[in-house]
């Protein structure tokens, strides 16, 4: 299972998804399975809501991050999320692996909807589709506030 390297945004990257040095992220890692984006992760207790449950806000972290990813790993793009709708089916138990899968189910140039499950023990913990703006240069910079860090700049839209 080839990896995708989260230091494609360079190697000081700051987001609480990917990067491999955020000091309380979830430093998570993907693969492309055929038409799908992969990762394992293992919640620990820092990210629980209720006792043993990893917190519902996470738990659409996670999605979004796997979402994120579907659109890096599979269509060399990279999104801003515009929406999400996503259906909490069972709770997301901390210590047991969550397998995350992200798939792109429609894309156009300027968006793309991605499909997300989140599995644990093989049961569906959640199942989503959201939505990312494939923005140009100019575009992410105003949505950043400031410049396209360069190692970013390959994966806008041209």
């Amino acid at each position: 299972m080839p990896d995708l390297d989260p230091d494609l945004f360079g190697p000081d990257q700051p987001c609480f998804g990917c990067s491999p040095h955020h000091p309380i992220g979830f430093h998570l890692r993907f693969a492309r399975e055929g038409d799908e984006v992969v990762t394992r992760f293992v919640p620990g207790e820092q990210y629980q809501g209720p006792p043993g449950i990893m917190h519902g806000g996470l738990v659409a972290t996670l999605a979004d991050e796997i979402a994120a990813w579907a659109v890096i790993g599979l269509l060399d793009r990279f999104g801003f999320t515009a929406s999400m709708q996503l259906k909490l089916r069972r709770p997301v138990r901390v210590g047991v692996e969550v397998e995350g899968r992200g798939r792109i189910v429609h894309d156009t140039p300027r968006t793309a909807q991605v499909g997300v499950r989140l599995l644990q023990g093989g049961a569906e913990t959640l199942t989503g589709e959201l939505t990312f703006a494939i923005l140009n240069r100019a575009g992410a910079e105003r949505l950043l506030g400031g410049p396209l860090p360069e190692a970013w700049r390959r994966f806008a839209r041209a």
